[in-house]
């Protein structure tokens, strides 16, 4: 059914199309709606992160269920997510302290035993994002489709020969070296670092595309989700580089 004409210039059918128009664009992903909820799952990381080094920093031996749970609830999390992406505003914050729950023991762990390297790690993660977020935005690294392909194909590889490793390790085995603080293993940890770091060119072009694409409006959620996993993995590789090197000292 058509909509009923009038000779009222403000009630015609240009206002229903207009007001149509503007509430589709309210729908639509936005760059200030994916940087807002970045931040907000950011904050759930921290509140998660700072109960188990507080557990840990009190030798409650309860620290190692809470980080088993947070691992476990957030690679569950994590595979629901990336099968069913409208569920991405409901799910992203639970894995978001999920997270939080893990890398907060992780980190208190190593701080015990590396005073100081978590404030380096976390620097070192923000920094990086920041670099890349301005190399990216001023054309100096484009993501390519032969870039695309390269470190996806890199990661891929990575998580390959982490899944062998942890099968091996099942055996009483694993990976020679590449664990290890001798410089292969530097080298790799190093190499691991430079991929995941660009795996942000990636996220970041996933994000402009869906803006550009007028993508529905829980992309938001799915994208911010999607920038902390890979910012999760990153800190987790730094953590493991600067351990290696402090290692050695």
């Amino acid at each position: 059914m058509g909509f009923m004409r009038t000779a009222n210039p403000t009630l015609n059918d240009k206002t229903f199309s207009t007001f149509e128009r503007y509430e589709a664009q309210a729908q639509d992903m936005t760059i200030q709606g994916t940087v807002n909820k970045t931040a907000l799952l950011l904050l759930g990381v921290v509140l998660g992160a700072a109960w188990t080094w507080h557990l840990f920093a009190q030798g409650n031996p309860a620290v190692m269920a809470w980080m088993l749970g947070g691992l476990v609830g957030g690679l569950v999390l994590c595979l629901v997510t990336c099968f069913k992406m409208s569920w991405a505003p409901v799910t992203s914050f639970p894995y978001a302290l999920c997270e939080g729950l893990f890398l907060g023991g992780l980190s208190a762990v190593f701080e015990a035993r590396y005073p100081g390297i978590v404030p380096q790690a976390v620097g070192l993660t923000f920094g990086t994002l920041f670099c890349l977020l301005v190399a990216y935005k001023t054309g100096v690294i484009r993501a390519t489709q032969k870039f695309k392909t390269g470190v996806m194909a890199a990661t891929g590889a990575i998580c390959l020969i982490y899944l062998v490793s942890m099968v091996l390790r099942l055996f009483g085995s694993g990976v020679p070296y590449i664990h290890e603080a001798g410089w292969i293993g530097i080298g790799f940890s190093i190499f691991v670092v430079v991929i995941a770091a660009l795996n942000l060119i990636l996220d970041f072009d996933f994000i402009e595309h869906g803006v550009k694409s007028g993508a529905p409006k829980y992309m938001e959620w799915y994208a911010s989700f999607g920038l902390l996993v890979t910012l999760v993995w990153l800190y987790i590789e730094i953590l493991r580089l600067l351990a290696k090197l402090r290692s050695r000292d």
